[in-house]
C-alpha cells in the first residue's frame, strides 16, 4: 500500500506543478471532455478523492448518498466553479493528501464500498491514480502540453487489462472465453506483459498508447497499439479502464498519433 500510495501522490504532484503555473483565465479553458473546463477536471478529482476517503471512514454515509449519484455529479462541479483557482487547488491537494494518508494503513485486500461492487483498498488507490492520470491528460491536452510518461503508467495499463471483461459487459456483449496476451513497451525501454504468451489473440504496442486508449483519451487509430485476433481486435474498439457506461471517447485524428 505504501508503494501505490506513493505513486498516487507523485502523480498528483506532477499535475499540481502544471496547474500552479496557470493564470486564472486558463482554469476556464475547455478540455476535450465536452462541457468540462480545466477547473471541472480538478473539481472532479478533488470530489472523488473525498468520496474515496468517505467510503473507507463512513461507508454508511457513502452508501446513503448513492441515491442521488446524478445530483452529486452536477453539484461537485458547481462547488469547484464557485472557488478561486487557489481555493480549488488547495481543495484537491488536501483531499488527496487525506486519502493517501488514510489508505497507507489499510490491508491491500480490505474491501471498500464504491459505485458498484466493493473494491479492494489497493485497487481503489490504483483506480484513483488512473483517474488522476486520465483527467490530467485532459488538462494537458487543453494546454497543448506534452507530459513525459513514467513507470506509473503500468498501473493504468494494468487496470485496462483487468477491465477487459467489464468492457465487454458494459457494452452488452458476452465476454469471449479466450485469453489475450498483452505486451507493451514501457517508458524506460523495458517490456510489460500480461496473460499467456502462447495465446492466439495479442495486443502489442506502446504503454503510453495503450493507457491513452483504455482511458479513452485517444481514438484507437491514433495510438501505437496493434491487435492480433478477433477477440483482441474487438476489445480495442471498446476498451475502458473506468467504471460506468461507455464514454464517447475521442474522434479519429483529433490528436496527433502518440
Amino acid at each position: 500500500m505504501h508503494d501505490i500510495c506513493d505513486d498516487l501522490a507523485a502523480e498528483k504532484a506532477d499535475l499540481v506543478t502544471i496547474l500552479e503555473g496557470l493564470d486564472d483565465e486558463s482554469w476556464d479553458l475547455a478540455t476535450p471532455a465536452e462541457g468540462w473546463t480545466i477547473r471541472d477536471q480538478v473539481s472532479h478529482l478533488a470530489f472523488f478523492d473525498e468520496k474515496a476517503l468517505e467510503a473507507h471512514r463512513d461507508p454508511a454515509a457513502f452508501v446513503a448518498a448513492l441515491a442521488d449519484v446524478a445530483g452529486l455529479m452536477e453539484t461537485h462541479l458547481e462547488r469547484g466553479r464557485a472557488m478561486t483557482p487557489g481555493e480549488l487547488l488547495a481543495w484537491w491537494q488536501e483531499a488527496n493528501a487525506a486519502l493517501v494518508g488514510a489508505y497507507r494503513t489499510l490491508d491491500p485486500s480490505q474491501k471498500v464500498v464504491w459505485y458498484g461492487p466493493p473494491m479492494a483498498a489497493r485497487s481503489k488507490i490504483t483506480a484513483r491514480l488512473m483517474e488522476t492520470w486520465a483527467h490530467g491528460q485532459d488538462v494537458v491536452d487543453a494546454l497543448g502540453v506534452v507530459r513525459k510518461p513514467t513507470r506509473r503508467l503500468r498501473h493504468v495499463c494494468h487496470i485496462g487489462v483487468r477491465a477487459r471483461a467489464y468492457a465487454f459487459s458494459v457494452n452488452g456483449l458476452p465476454n469471449p472465453d479466450r485469453d489475450v496476451y498483452v505486451e507493451l513497451a514501457a517508458p524506460d525501454g523495458s517490456t510489460w506483459t500480461w496473460g499467456d504468451p502462447g495465446a492466439a489473440d495479442r495486443v502489442t504496442g506502446s504503454a503510453l498508447g495503450f493507457a491513452l486508449l483504455v482511458t479513452q483519451r485517444r481514438h484507437r487509430t491514433d495510438v501505437e497499439v496493434v491487435a492480433t485476433g478477433a477477440v483482441a481486435d474487438r476489445w480495442l474498439d471498446i476498451a475502458q479502464a473506468f467504471a460506468g457506461p461507455p464514454g464517447p471517447g475521442r474522434a479519429p485524428g483529433q490528436f496527433a498519433p502518440s
